[in-house]
């Protein structure tokens, strides 16, 4: 059996025009967002632009809000809070495709914040604030690459197996006690005792025959996550100026984990063995499973798939940085 072919990325980069309106999307169950820091906030935004400030109160409202806000030509979203929020607020604004005319700010106010620590923006809420103000003051702006996951869009990583089985079993735990720690708990004992047992996956590049793995990761930038202040680097070559970043192992050996864990946590991260599965810049790829497995996209759960196919989308959200 051979992959099917390529069929090129999708278009949609677009001219960014000067903010007049603004929503500001505030997730008050974010790890480090607090009703003082929300308010200075959004005292600062109103400086400049005719600001709305909405609390989100339920799974999918910033998606809602933010899809509303794109229909309707807001030029401005800011997400206040963690990855989640911005993985939501990023699916509303591209609900009906790429190239939204709608931007995206991010004042960081989670626990990880790896999507605006990769774009440079500070983890300091209030440093984070000023540096979007000088942004929308000077209309300073960049389209950046995501990732779309059938029918989801990510902005930093996607993944079957291992890790979505982590972030499942956290998922219920999520909020203002998230940390490093718990999650590599949750790591720990999902290794051990995975919820849907160790089912192999098929990972199917374009052209090629399909390779059998335990645990891939699709990463759209790097690094692919944090561990408090220390980046954790899988696919150093992939960023958001290009395709997508594959890491995926044949097996799950304790020797073969603790390589590329190691590996990982270096600043020169050089990923290299005979069982690992390794590509930072694809245009395509999709990953199968014989039966339902957990997938993740940007940290959430998902829910069980057999079957999910990622394509890189070139210029696919303006965001103020």
């Amino acid at each position: 059996m051979i992959c099917g072919s390529s069929t090129g990325r999708l278009p949609g980069q677009v001219a960014y025009p000067a903010v007049v309106r603004a929503i500001l999307l505030v997730n008050p169950q974010a790890t480090s967002t607090t009703a003082g820091g929300r308010d200075v906030l959004a005292h600062a935004l109103a400086s400049q632009v005719k600001l709305e400030v909405v609390e989100t109160d339920y799974r999918g409202h910033a998606l809602a809000v933010a899809r509303g806000a794109a229909r309707e030509g807001v030029e401005l979203v800011v997400a206040h809070g963690g990855d989640g929020t911005v993985n939501e607020v990023v699916n509303g604004l591209l609900a009906d495709g790429p190239g939204s005319r709608t931007a995206l700010g991010v004042v960081p106010g989670g626990s990880a914040n790896v999507f605006a620590r990769a774009l440079g923006i500070a983890r300091d809420p209030v440093e984070a604030t000023h540096h979007l103000l000088r942004a929308i003051e000077g209309g300073r702006s960049r389209t950046v690459n995501l990732g779309r996951a059938d029918e989801r869009w990510f902005t930093f990583n996607a993944g079957l197996g291992w890790d979505a089985d982590v972030v499942a079993t956290v998922a219920d735990r999520r909020g203002k006690q998230t940390n490093a720690l718990l999650y590599m708990r949750a790591a720990v004992a999902c290794y051990f005792r995975p919820p849907n047992g160790k089912q192999p996956l098929r990972v199917c590049l374009p052209g090629e025959e399909p390779v059998e793995v335990r645990t891939a990761f699709v990463s759209n930038t790097d690094p692919w996550s944090y561990l408090g202040s220390r980046p954790v680097h899988l696919n150093t070559g992939t960023s958001f100026d290009g395709g997508l970043g594959l890491f995926a192992l044949r097996e799950l050996g304790l020797g073969t984990i603790y390589r590329h864990v190691r590996q990982a946590l270096r600043e020169d991260a050089k990923h290299r063995g005979k069982r690992l599965l390794r590509d930072d810049d694809l245009e395509m790829l999709s990953i199968e499973a014989d039966e339902p497995v957990n997938f993740q996209v940007d940290g959430d759960p998902v829910g069980l798939r057999t079957s999910v196919k990622f394509v890189s989308v070139p210029h696919a959200l303006t965001v103020l940085a």
